[in-house]
């Protein structure tokens, strides 16, 4: 699907232009990350990458809370986009696993990221607030502002940092 069409969706769902606008920085981020890692010799689907970055947040037409990765994979569902649902289901947080996911009002299943596409996507969701890409330190201080420095979804992203760079740096892959 291309791109425009993809915002265009964004957009009919009933994003505001501030959502849209994160998403398609997250996107362009995305495929920095995306391509720092192709070119390290791993294996990445980057248009699947820009797809789903594009699309991650559409739940945010309907709401703003915790849930808003849920009722976006139905919206995506819905319109017959199924392959792109999990990036909407998979970005929140740093993933958090079925347990978490039960104690936060959530459907009582796994919404971590598990390919690479969808790490990079949930990774960069990260690393942007608003449309301004930040450093990750920041973003490891407002997680652990937010959650308490003990908190699994702290432990959860340093993994994922240290993962998505490791992979940019040429090492192993998930």
């Amino acid at each position: 699907m291309e791109r425009e069409r993809l915002i265009e969706i964004l957009r009919m769902a009933g994003c505001s232009e501030d959502v849209v606008s994160h998403c398609i920085a997250v996107e362009r981020l995305a495929l920095r990350i995306a391509g720092k890692i192709a070119r390290k010799g791993h294996r990445v689907d980057e248009r699947l990458v820009g797809m789903g970055a594009l699309v991650h947040d559409i739940g945010r037409s309907e709401t703003h809370g915790i849930d808003h990765g849920v009722r976006g994979a139905e919206i995506l569902r819905r319109m017959g986009l199924e392959s792109l649902s999990v990036f909407a289901e998979r970005h929140i947080g740093a993933g958090i696993p079925a347990e978490e996911a039960k104690g936060l009002g959530l459907p009582e299943r796994d919404y971590l990221p598990r390919t690479i596409e969808e790490k990079i996507v949930a990774y960069a969701d990260k690393l942007v607030e608003g449309k301004r890409a930040v450093p990750y330190r920041n973003v490891l201080a407002r997680f652990r502002r937010e959650f308490g420095p003990d908190h699994p979804a702290v432990r959860r992203l340093e993994l994922l940092h240290r993962e998505m760079e490791e992979m940019m740096s040429g090492g192993r892959s998930p």
